[in-house]
């Protein structure tokens, strides 16, 4: 399994503005939009491409084209949403599937409620998109779920992340398994609700409001 956390100004600058508690959920949504776009520019860099032969205006080209299958992204719901065009501007061709997820705040363990993806992975990179990795339980089991069903190469993208979460994933996929997260940061640890600090609050709620 791979860590990478984004090192860039941009980056630091609008997740800074993220995190300050003014910020109001129509500039959320739109900050949290063009983050992913530029953490996806990094997460994206080993995905698969295959020679392909074009015509310039000028003279005949060798260039690249992804490969088949096509990629899928899977936001995990509902706070994943907010991440999905952000990704999809940069690799429009890509497929969609969701996970519908949700934590225990009691136990802290979570349980899938919906599923509208492939039966059969196999062959596939997958990008899943979550803005908050803090037990790790939600991402790791999402992670374990889709590599069952035949996926060989997932990255997770994720606006912040606590060493708890990532150490939590780790263990559970694998220290060898074809994993990557990609994170625009990472924070101290977690308090003792199991939430990022000092994060950014509830992601979800930040972005859609409190339902």
């Amino acid at each position: 399994m791979r860590l990478h956390v984004v090192d860039h100004p941009l980056v630091a600058h609008k997740l800074t503005t993220l995190r300050n508690r003014e910020t109001d959920s129509p500039t959320f949504r739109r900050l949290a939009d063009e983050l992913v776009t530029l953490l996806a520019y990094e997460a994206t860099r080993g995905v698969r491409v295959v020679e392909h032969d074009i015509s310039t205006p000028v003279a005949p080209a060798k260039g690249v084209k992804l490969t088949q299958p096509k990629p899928l992204v899977v936001p995990i719901l509902r706070a994943g949403l907010g991440m999905l065009e952000g990704m999809t501007r940069l690799i429009p061709t890509a497929e969609v599937g969701f996970l519908g997820m949700i934590r225990n705040e009691e136990t802290l363990q979570a349980s899938t409620y919906a599923n509208r993806l492939p039966d059969d992975l196999t062959g596939r990179q997958v990008y899943v998109l979550d803005p908050m990795l803090a037990t790790g339980g939600t991402l790791a089991v999402a992670i374990q779920y889709l590599m069952e069903r035949g996926a060989d190469d997932v990255t997770a993208i994720c606006l912040l992340g606590a060493p708890e979460g990532v150490e939590h994933v780790r263990r559970t996929v694998g220290e060898d398994a074809s994993v990557q997260i990609v994170l625009a940061g990472m924070d101290p640890g977690l308090n003792e609700v199991g939430y990022i600090v000092p994060g950014l609050g509830d992601a979800g709620d930040r972005l859609y409001g409190v339902v």
